[in-house]
């Protein structure tokens, strides 16, 4: 219906008007389903499973037409959804924490959270890692977590920053599972270098190296120099050593990778070799064992006192005793060490040497131990030893004014001074591992001799070159 010009009113027949709106709505449905292409021709119709390949959400059509809205492929990256955190994170996430105060057991610490004793007791017997954790110390955290009934579902405890024990069950009402989580710390090489002036430790401990990497310098140069006599002022020292890291802090020290010693103008050297059968052991750079088959002195003393000396005067018995090895004067309870590998051919006692100990060690030397306040773990007659395995404890038994270890070493049945005598060496590299170990050694003294300070290097002179 609409208006003529005379005003009257014109009417389309009613099949007219349902022909005309038919027709619009199909021309607006085609137009939907078959969109111009860019030249303004036609393009190609767009499959259904393309349309429903588009990524939400859809650009709005009042903003971007309907082409813009089918051919849109992923929206942009910040206009993502943050994502949900993954299993594991979220697991990390709801762990509560306890420090383990003084005095405090597992169950006083289950009491205090409101732990059950039961899931104390499920804990505990779930498996060998888990019986742990009855020896725990303050300072120390344990960790765990509930759902949100409070029940128990994982206890976590780190017995060292490398070292943890978890125990978890998916659900309340599921037994418990233990395992030992171990972490494995990244190993870095550390240098330090430098020059006594009064003692060892005192110049070490200014050069930053901690206590037992100074005990272990020691140790790798005991058989050549007597750290408590030959010190000098103006030695020095140059090592590199390992250090262990954890999340980017550092939590110790590992072993001594190479050394260099100064004593008196001669220069050792040392280089850390593990062997192809996995031993490892210490050597020169020219393969030869840092070892020798006796130690030097089988005790840690605080002096010697009194010395090899076949014309000494008995302090008892004051007149002239030949003193056939050296008394080194420690507190009592002080270890003992066998000074070599060998079978202990006797383990008594005696008036006048009181607890003693005599070990052969193969068919031409022997050692002899006197004054013992007592023997060590399993030390009897036929017993076999180790090299710095523990026999006995320093004493004043027998003829003794004082603690002291009477030490006496004899070659083919002779007695000679401890001190000085020619010591066998240790087996060195197998003709077998001399390549391998030239090929590895080559490059660690090399790093060793760059990190030196041209001062220290034109102080010394190598031993081998001083006639040793």
């Amino acid at each position: 219906m609409r208006t003529g010009p005379s005003g009257d009113t014109i009417r389309f027949p009613r099949h007219h008007l349902r022909i005309a709106v038919g027709m619009a709505l199909t021309l607006g449905f085609l137009m939907l389903i078959w969109p111009q292409g860019e030249d303004g021709g036609s393009a190609e119709p767009i499959a259904e499973a393309h349309v429903l390949a588009i990524a939400e959400p859809a650009l709005p059509l009042a903003a971007t037409g309907i082409a813009a809205m089918l051919t849109f492929a992923e929206p942009e990256v910040e206009a993502l959804p943050e994502l949900p955190l993954e299993p594991e994170a979220a697991l990390q996430a709801a762990w509560k924490e306890e420090r383990v105060r003084r005095g405090d057991s597992l169950a006083r610490i289950f009491q205090r959270q409101g732990l059950s004793p039961a899931e104390l007791h499920a804990i505990l017997q779930s498996g060998a890692e888990a019986k742990r954790l009855t020896r725990i110390h303050p300072g120390e955290v344990l960790q765990y977590r509930t759902d949100d009934d409070g029940r128990l579902l994982a206890v976590r405890y780190e017995f060292s920053p490398l070292e943890a024990m978890e125990a978890t069950r998916p659900d309340a009402q599921s037994r418990f599972s233990s395992r030992l989580v171990q972490r494995a710390p990244e190993t870095r090489i550390a240098f330090s270098e430098g020059r006594i002036d009064s003692s060892l430790f005192v110049a070490a401990a200014r050069s930053g190296l901690p206590d037992a990497t100074i005990m272990n310098l020691a140790n790798i140069f005991q058989w050549d120099i007597d750290f408590v006599h030959d010190i000098r002022p103006g030695d020095s020292f140059h090592v590199l050593y390992e250090e262990k890291w954890l999340d980017g802090e550092k939590i110790g020290h590992g072993a001594i990778v190479a050394a260099e010693f100064s004593n008196r103008g001669r220069v050792h050297r040392a280089v850390r070799y593990t062997a192809s059968d996995g031993h490892t052991n210490y050597f020169t750079p020219e393969g030869r064992s840092m070892r020798r088959a006796f130690l030097r002195a089988p005790v840690e003393f605080s002096r010697i006192s009194s010395n090899f000396n076949m014309r000494r005067m008995h302090p008892i018995h004051n007149r002239v005793v030949p003193h056939r090895g050296i008394d080194y004067a420690a507190p009592t309870g002080t270890p003992v060490m066998a000074a070599g590998d060998g079978v202990v051919t006797t383990a008594a006692s005696h008036h006048a040497n009181g607890n003693y100990i005599i070990i052969r060690h193969g068919e031409q030397y022997q050692t002899k131990y006197l004054h013992l306040h007592r023997f060590g773990r399993g030390i009897r007659n036929g017993a076999r030893v180790r090299q710095g395995q523990i026999i006995g404890y320093v004493g004043m038994t027998g003829w003794a004014t004082g603690p002291h270890l009477h030490y006496e070493f004899l070659v083919n049945g002779v007695h000679q001074n401890p001190r000085t005598v020619n010591l066998p060496q240790a087996e060195p590299i197998a003709e077998s591992e001399r390549e391998r170990f030239l090929t590895t050694t080559r490059e660690v003294m090399a790093a060793l001799a760059e990190q030196r300070s041209d001062e220290q290097v034109a102080l010394t002179t190598p031993a081998s070159a001083a006639g040793e």
